[in-house]
């Protein structure tokens, strides 16, 4: 039996890497004639940059910047060439991400992006000629202006004064923007990012409101940090011409889409399209007899655009069964049968803790992995045998 794993990461948990690892185990415990290929998968999120550099034999690159609550940070991006084009991945999560903002810190009117700005300058440093920039697991929800004013532009008061935006809730002491300082090798590379498509930076749907609360916003900040991105898009639409406020992919990590986009001139695209132009998976998918895929928590946001999704769409093409394992399974979780979906299963074993099923999780993928695959070695002798008493009318 070929087995392709094509695992997401768990959040704040394991990493897709560490994932696959563990279902390998799992797998080569349910039998010998098991034949596993590993193919971890990044949605943008954290591991994102180590994962792409990794499959594409490149370097990582460390460096100390501003992490989200201004204070240093350890954080890196990848480097790697390929059809001679130098390439810089930089993963948001790994300067900017949730993980990086202490609980107790957690404000989303007061954290910042700008050392994304400050990964991006040193990428160029390096003579990077593209940059793929993984939007996911974020912190902040400044609009990337932060990352903005790290690249060189000024945000002005109303007696045209440089104004320090540390965070959104910021946003409203600055009246215009000045871009005549911004790094002008941005114009020499070309900037795409993976991103959730289906974010915008405001209105009801918007960063703010959707997301605000997950990053510790109170209702009442929530509707501060949604009027200040509000007056964000229309100070960049005053200086540049371009309206964010709806884009596709503008709320994109706390509207760090909108930010690259107005002013490094940055692609937006569905993450798992542009992480597919990296990533051959139809050609290992399409030699598989089961693929496993897993993430943190399978419910009805699911099919809406992430991995476990993915796969089984493209897994379909080929018809191939998708089992899918998850750490919790929420509401509408179902929904993901029509996705491609065709089983799907919780790793937990018991009533516990969160701080528990963290540490247990890596046994508990590898347990849960080796039980579906022995289910399905078990449906496999059963119609073995039926076919051997039945003929080929058996079904």
């Amino acid at each position: 039996m070929n087995i392709v794993m094509v695992p997401s990461g768990f959040k704040e948990c394991m990493q897709a890497e560490e994932v696959a690892e563990a279902m390998a185990r799992g797998a080569k415990r349910a039998g010998s004639r098991i034949h596993v290929e590993m193919l971890p998968m990044v949605d943008g999120g954290e591991g994102f940059a180590k994962a792409i550099t990794k499959l594409k034999g490149g370097k990582l690159v460390c460096r100390t910047v501003t992490g989200p609550v201004g204070e240093p940070v350890q954080s890196h991006f990848g480097l790697f060439t390929e059809h001679g084009i130098k390439t810089a991945v930089i993963e948001m999560a790994a300067v900017a991400g949730l993980s990086l903002v202490p609980p107790n810190r957690r404000n989303p009117l007061l954290t910042t992006t700008y050392g994304v700005g400050e990964l991006i300058r040193s990428a160029l440093d390096t003579g990077a000629e593209r940059i793929l920039i993984g939007c996911g697991d974020s912190g902040t929800s400044d609009g990337g202006a932060g990352m903005a004013q790290a690249l060189g532009v000024r945000f002005l008061d109303h007696h045209g004064l440089p104004v320090s935006i540390g965070g959104g809730g910021d946003l409203f002491r600055a009246k215009r923007i000045d871009i005549s300082g911004i790094d002008p090798r941005l114009e020499q590379v070309n900037i795409d990012v993976a991103c959730n498509y289906r974010n915008i930076l405001c209105g009801e749907r918007g960063v703010a409101h959707v997301f605000g609360p997950q990053k510790g916003a109170t209702p009442e900040q929530v509707g501060q940090l949604a009027a200040a991105l509000e007056h964000y898009a229309a100070m960049i639409m005053d200086a540049l011409g371009k309206d964010v406020r709806f884009q596709p992919g503008s709320g994109a990590s706390g509207g760090l889409g909108a930010g690259l986009t107005a002013f490094t001139g940055a692609r937006l695209h569905s993450r798992f399209d542009i992480i597919r132009e990296y990533i051959n998976m139809e050609r290992v998918v399409a030699d598989a007899d089961l693929v496993i895929t897993a993430e943190g928590s399978l419910d009805f946001q699911t099919p809406d655009g992430k991995i476990p999704a993915e796969v089984a769409r493209i897994a379909k093409q080929y018809n191939i069964p998708v089992v899918a394992i998850a750490g919790t399974i929420g509401k509408g979780a179902n929904l993901n049968y029509d996705a491609g979906i065709d089983a799907y299963m919780s790793i937990i074993q018991k009533p516990t803790t969160l701080e528990k099923s963290i540490l247990k999780a890596p046994k508990w993928i590898e347990d849960t992995t080796e039980c579906v695959i022995r289910q399905i070695v078990i449906g496999l002798s059963i119609a073995a045998k039926s076919r051997a008493v039945y003929g080929g009318a058996a079904q």
